[in-house]
């Protein structure tokens, strides 16, 4: 059943937004004949439209720290006009990453673009809002900025980014006391049906909200390891889908929770499975709709912006995997066999490298990088990977030669003909990957750069001197 019949009054008067496409689907047509399922409230005119129509009684700022997690203000629907003004202050000074004591007070400048009603709050809509300094400038340790920025050095290029994502999670019981445990209620593998696929009416419940909240989902199936379900989300531009995938989080896990369940984001939360990943694909589009990563004339038809992209992502691929991959526990997930990449290599179509490059062509052609994991805050995420596609593109990079594996790795004498670069093996490396690489510590400002690496290194130093059960286990009556 789907959450917000009554939505669609207000939908038909604030319109449709166009250039949506699938996840190797519904991409081919022309700018104005491609699917327009997804509905932007666009004004401000048009939010007071909407919370008048569905009798809208309260509004929820959202924003998020450095981290991704989603920070919130409920105010009155009374205080619409304030709202649209940007004149909601908050204290930044509690929030990680942000400013100091002394500077506490910033404002939430809601962008109305992102109106929508939630579905697990009764007559409740959410803003997603960018923070400004009182003098109203945009704040620099807002990860949103740090995605605005990039997108603004890609349009002066002469580009927009569109973004499809792939995302994964898992389903698990709460225990008895309402907290989250690790068992699940399916036995069920790579695209299994019910009732193996216990999981699959919540799972289908998201989808409809999703649908309902105007977001276009491609497709979504049961994955390999039991309770782990995918969710692909169709084609946006970069910003818009950052949104979503932060909303998504929230969402599923509202949605889960009334079923007893639930979602969690977290890349290896069992071992023995395979991890959870975000899996990115990418591409340009000029002004005139075409595919910048598209040439016909090329072999393989894939442009030398395309490969200037493809090799700037491979250049700089150790030092934004940090920001990808953010937690201690990502790097249990990239490890070998378990069908998550660990080199930095790419392929035209085998699924195996950090950079597949699908066989669609035409405005379907796309790269398509599998390393990230849906624990990162998606705004720095898109920011350094299309910054790393843009200085691939921009120092006329080319790739290396394509990788192709046999039984999901490298062969071992190719990777060591080939001195293949390893992606990082623990959250300590990556950081030291990304402190040496200014081009990524452009993409995320100073500011982003200075608290992201300092609170990183305060989680791994506090991991690496905790003893773990399973040491205690190996060692403890052998030693």
């Amino acid at each position: 059943m789907r959450f917000m019949q009554g939505l669609a009054g207000a939908r038909r008067t604030v319109g449709m937004q166009a250039g949506e496409r699938g996840v190797g689907e519904a991409v081919e047509g022309t700018p104005k004949k491609r699917a327009m399922n997804n509905v932007r409230v666009f004004s401000a005119e048009d939010v007071r439209h909407a919370c008048h129509e569905q009798k809208i009684r309260s509004l929820q700022l959202q924003f998020t720290d450095i981290l991704g997690i989603v920070k919130h203000l409920d105010l009155p629907c009374a205080q619409l006009d304030k709202i649209l003004a940007g004149d909601v202050m908050f204290d930044g000074s509690a929030i990680e990453g942000f400013v100091r004591l002394q500077e506490s007070d910033m404002y939430l400048r809601a962008d109305p673009a992102t109106f929508c009603i939630l579905p697990w709050k009764t007559a409740t809509a959410r803003l997603i809002c960018d923070v400004v300094t009182l003098g109203g400038d945009p704040y620099p340790g807002d990860p949103r900025y740090a995605l605005r920025r990039v997108l603004a050095e890609a349009g002066q290029l002469g580009y927009s980014v569109m973004i499809g994502p792939e995302v994964e999670f898992f389903l698990y019981r709460l225990d008895g006391s309402g907290k989250p445990s690790t068992h699940t209620n399916d036995i069920a593998s790579y695209f299994d049906l019910a009732p193996g696929d216990a999981g699959a009416e919540i799972r289908e419940t998201i989808v409809d909200a999703l649908e309902d909240m105007g977001f276009g989902v491609a497709s979504c199936h049961h994955e390999a390891a039991p309770g782990q379900h995918e969710i692909d989300l169709r084609y946006a531009d970069a910003l818009t889908m950052a949104d979503r995938l932060v909303t998504l989080r929230i969402l599923a896990r509202a949605i889960a929770v009334r079923r007893g369940m639930y979602a969690t984001f977290m890349p290896k939360p069992a071992s023995e499975v395979n991890g959870s990943g975000l899996h990115l694909h990418q591409s340009l589009f000029t002004a005139d709709g075409s595919n910048a990563f598209c040439d016909a004339r090329r072999p393989e038809q894939l442009s030398t912006i395309a490969h200037g992209y493809l090799a700037g992502l491979l250049a700089h691929a150790k030092s934004f995997t940090a920001i990808t991959n953010p937690l201690i526990n990502s790097y249990k997930r990239l490890v070998p066999g378990y069908e998550a990449p660990t080199i930095v290599t790419w392929s035209h179509r085998d699924h195996s490298p950090l950079i597949r490059v699908p066989s669609r062509r035409g405005l379907g052609t796309r790269l398509e990088i599998r390393s990230p994991d849906p624990s990162c805050n998606p705004y720095l995420a898109f920011a350094v990977l299309i910054k790393a596609g843009l200085d691939g593109m921009q120092r006329r990079l080319e790739p290396p030669p394509q990788v192709v594996a046999t039984a999901g790795l490298p062969l071992r004498e190719d990777r060591e003909r080939a001195e293949l670069m390893h992606l990082p093996s623990s959250l300590e490396e990556a950081l030291q990957a990304l402190e040496q690489d200014p081009v990524m510590r452009e993409a995320l400002g100073e500011a982003i750069f200075r608290h992201f690496v300092n609170a990183k290194r305060i989680e791994w130093d506090y991991y690496r001197r905790q003893v773990h059960a399973w040491e205690v286990e190996q060692y403890l009556s052998t030693f």
